[in-house]
């Protein structure tokens, strides 16, 4: 099947019409796993969905409804992670891809084609052919990265300004409870550099006002995403947001607990605040 025959890496929700500069996305919630691929991993079907954000993208299923956009992936991240740089090829997994010097998450084998699922469990025995990842980066990154990129630019040439929210979830026991109740939501803009104070002010206030704890950037302060598409001085803010899994879902069934569905009509109620950040008030036209 050629690249242009290949069904999209991802699902893209628009409103009837854009009434915001906020636009939702969810680079880890996919889960149309290629039977390919899941001939060749070493993992069974529970397994290797250990790395989805599982749930995500239906808990944004609320956005277009308010008037922003959702892009959702399909494809999953453990057969290509879209929050790493097409670059970060890892060399433990990939024949002939160069070392890619001072890399914590290749090291971990977390790179674009990443070599392990959470716990560090390897998704596959033995090595790929390079050819094999550059067929997944460009048959499924960079589609979606062209997506969001084009989705940017219309927030900007509408609004004057694009405000992105990256969502992903975190593991119960990601953060460290450090002298005090753990945070449930993290917020990243890179301590300042991909978004402007008031609109990650605002993001957090959204989440406080349904009395859900927040912390910043640590320790997700963001990464891919956020990094090449937050120009903050050029109008485009991006912000990304993790989820204590714990809120909604059982982790080890990979499953929503008794308490998916009040989650996620407070989180439409995030949702709401959210989008209303980049509501713009229109001049009245002259009489």
């Amino acid at each position: 099947m050629s690249t242009e025959d290949a069904p999209l890496p991802y699902r893209l929700t628009l409103p009837a019409r854009r009434t915001t500069s906020v636009i939702f996305a969810s680079p880890h919630s996919g889960r149309d796993y290629p039977e390919a691929f899941l001939r060749r991993s070493v993992l069974d079907a529970q397994m290797i969905r250990s790395s989805e954000d599982a749930f995500i993208d239906q808990l944004l299923d609320p956005a277009p409804g308010l008037g922003a956009p959702l892009l959702a992936a399909t494809v999953p991240r453990a057969y290509v992670d879209l929050n790493r740089a097409a670059e970060e090829l890892d060399p433990a997994l990939i024949e002939g891809a160069r070392s890619v010097p001072h890399n914590p998450r290749v090291a971990s084998g977390l790179g674009v084609i990443p070599r392990v699922v959470a716990g560090g469990r390897a998704i596959r025995s033995g090595k790929m052919s390079l050819a094999e990842a550059e067929a997944r980066i460009e048959g499924a990154w960079r589609p979606y990265h062209a997506r969001l990129a084009a989705l940017m630019d219309e927030s900007v040439a509408v609004f004057g300004e694009a405000i992105l929210i990256d969502v992903h979830s975190m593991p119960h026991e990601a953060v460290e409870a450090s002298g005090g109740p753990r945070p449930q939501i993290v917020l990243g803009d890179r301590f300042g550099a991909t978004a402007a104070p008031d609109i990650l002010e605002q993001i957090e206030a959204a989440f406080a006002a349904e009395g859900l704890r927040v912390s910043r950037n640590i320790p997700f302060a963001g990464a891919y995403v956020v990094q090449v598409h937050g120009r903050p001085a050029r109008g485009r803010h991006a912000v990304q947001i993790e989820i204590d899994r714990a809120l909604y879902m059982d982790e080890v069934l990979i499953a929503p607990h008794g308490g998916y569905a009040a989650f996620a009509a407070l989180l439409r109620r995030v949702l709401g605040r959210i989008v209303r950040i980049g509501v713009q008030e229109m001049p009245l036209a002259a009489e």
